[in-house]
């Protein structure tokens, strides 16, 4: 089994910690900044091997410098090359990147960003999905158009319900409110939205997420259409949580 820490970083950025204890390889998915992340893997005896980065912003790449200067491989989009100086290594869809004897695909999901990847660990049912699926919401549409996300709004609930959801911004609260609004008869986003207003109150996370959980309370993943999801994604760059 793989072992995920969550690395707060910057104002409400996750950073991801994954670590193979058969191998004790560890890579580290968006490091915003570099501090934390040291400090998370040192703090626990790991040495980072590899970034791993799912589009250019720099929330996400702001540590990358840092860490390739200690050595760490940076692993990113192809498509996104010119906006990530720091990479090593360019990927793209289907991909296979292997973390220990652990392999994960790469998926490419424009729509944040033209090059955007998510890392998908099959097998262990985990998704990195950096800004484009986030807990009860989807990441804002600067560089793509609404069928470019809504296509990966399916890939994305075409995967078993087990599969654990690390995405990169604790965003869950603003995006439930915004649910409650978009399906007010959804008895299971009204439940959830209880939930997150009780986790935030006591500064818990709410991320990771389940693609089960998101199949129920995400209005963004549950659209019918592409038309229906643009809808939402406009509605929701104006929302007032």
């Amino acid at each position: 089994m793989l072992e995920v820490v969550r690395v707060p970083v910057l104002a409400d950025n996750y950073a991801w910690l994954v670590h193979d204890p058969e191998s004790g390889a560890t890579i580290v998915v968006d490091p915003g900044e570099a501090g934390p992340v040291k400090a998370a893997a040192a703090a626990r005896g790991w040495r980072i091997d590899a970034v791993w980065t799912t589009h250019w912003h720099t929330d996400h790449t702001g540590g990358n410098e840092a860490l390739k200067a200690a050595g760490v491989e940076i692993v990113a989009p192809s498509a996104e090359a010119a906006r990530i100086p720091t990479l090593d290594r360019g990927v793209g869809e289907g991909d296979v990147l292997m973390l220990g004897r652990h392999a994960a695909t790469v998926m490419t999901v424009p729509g944040h960003t033209q090059g955007h990847v998510a890392f998908h660990f099959v097998e262990q049912q985990i998704v990195f999905t950096g800004d484009t699926l986030f807990a009860m919401g989807c990441g804002r549409l600067f560089e793509g158009t609404p069928a470019a996300m809504f296509a990966n709004m399916l890939r994305y609930a075409a995967m078993p319900d087990a599969t654990q959801v690390y995405c990169g911004h604790e965003y869950t609260l603003s995006n439930a409110r915004f649910a409650a609004v978009a399906e007010p008869d959804n008895a299971a986003i009204k439940q959830r939205l209880a939930e997150v207003e009780a986790q935030r109150a006591e500064s818990q996370p709410t991320v990771p997420t389940t693609i089960a959980a998101e199949r129920a309370t995400n209005p963004f993943l549950r659209a019918a259409s592409v038309e229906a999801f643009a809808a939402l994604r406009t509605a929701k760059d104006t929302f007032k949580a």
